[in-house]
């Protein structure tokens, strides 16, 4: 498998001061979705990396041990007016929302949130903070993203990938409409073609069609020929 240079990993900085949380469940989540993600303690490591390694985006806790994180947004806001900021935060209220968006965020999450849909809000940010856009389709279709970690419908909704799961769409893409066998999507998967166990892709199959329902409110046109493979039909 060869890597995409047009898809470079996306820097991001998360600051969370539950190092569970951080260290367990967010960095490992939304690495495996394409970001290049480190994260912080404290509002003062959050700075201090900005000005030693920058980012594209930062994910903010609201409740931080020597800070908090409203005025830590206004703050970033002001320094670097160009980059993305994210609330991640338990205070629901809209009073609160309304205070976050306001004071400098540019999108604000509740506690606790879903992987996919944060990294879904953070791959439509950061192609919005980069300048990126994708190029209107000339038709009403389901497409990858210009970067690949999102599946478009054709409504316009969008639901982030994994890795892997990214790897699956390019590979049924490159054959819309068409059969693509189960060994050649084995393959796209993983280098190790006799090591895999092949009941993984049906399972990651059944978990990307849940997730696009959810996400994006309507079903993906993939269909299993038994035996065989699957058929992604994007213009069905």
């Amino acid at each position: 498998m060869t890597s995409d240079p047009a898809a470079a990993p996306l820097r991001t900085l998360l600051l969370e001061d539950d190092p569970v949380l951080r260290e367990r469940i967010l960095v490992p989540g939304l690495r495996r979705f394409g970001f290049a993600v480190d994260g912080c303690g404290t509002g003062a490591e959050l700075q201090q990396r900005l000005e030693r390694e920058g980012a594209e985006i930062v994910v903010l806790d609201v409740g931080l041990p020597d800070t908090d994180g409203f005025t830590l947004a206004g703050t970033l806001r002001q320094r670097y007016p160009e980059i993305g900021i994210v609330m991640l935060t338990s205070l629901g209220q809209t009073e609160d929302r309304i205070r976050g968006l306001t004071g400098g965020a540019d999108a604000y999450l509740a506690k606790p949130v879903e992987l996919d849909l944060l990294a879904a809000t953070l791959h439509s940010l950061a192609r919005r903070v980069s300048g990126r856009r994708p190029a209107p389709p000339t038709r009403a279709r389901w497409q990858l993203s210009e970067d690949g970690w999102c599946l478009l419908s054709p409504s316009g909704a969008a639901a982030a990938l994994t890795g892997s799961e990214r790897r699956l769409c390019q590979r049924l893409l490159e054959q819309p409409g068409l059969l693509v066998a189960r060994e050649a999507l084995i393959a796209a998967l993983t280098e190790r073609v006799y090591d895999f166990d092949a009941h993984r892709l049906d399972s990651m199959v059944h978990r990307l069609r849940s997730k696009v329902q959810r996400r994006c409110g309507e079903p993906l046109p993939l269909s299993a020929v038994h035996g065989q493979g699957y058929i992604f039909d994007p213009a069905a």
